[in-house]
C-alpha cells in the first residue's frame, strides 16, 4: 500500500503544478490584454500601414509605366 500513497501524492502535487501553471499563463494573458489597450493612436479609424488601399487590383507604380498611357 505504500506505492499507492506516494503515487497519489505525485498526482496531486503534478496537479497543483498545472494548476499554478494555468494561473500563471492567465495571469500574463491578462497583463498583455492591459498593455495592448493603450497601443499606438491611430489617426481615425484607418490604419496607416495601409493608408490609401482600396480594394481591388491597385494602379501600377509610375517606374513601370512605360509610356502606357500617352
Amino acid at each position: 500500500m505504500a506505492n499507492k500513497s506516494k503515487a497519489t501524492f505525485r498526482k496531486m502535487e503534478k496537479e497543483k503544478a498545472r494548476q499554478q501553471k494555468q494561473r500563471d499563463k492567465e495571469a500574463r494573458r491578462l497583463q498583455s490584454k492591459t498593455m495592448n489597450v493603450g497601443g499606438s493612436p491611430k489617426i481615425g479609424d484607418e490604419d496607416p500601414d495601409i493608408a490609401g488601399i482600396r480594394p481591388g487590383p491597385q494602379p501600377l507604380p509610375e517606374q513601370w509605366n512605360d509610356g502606357e498611357k500617352e
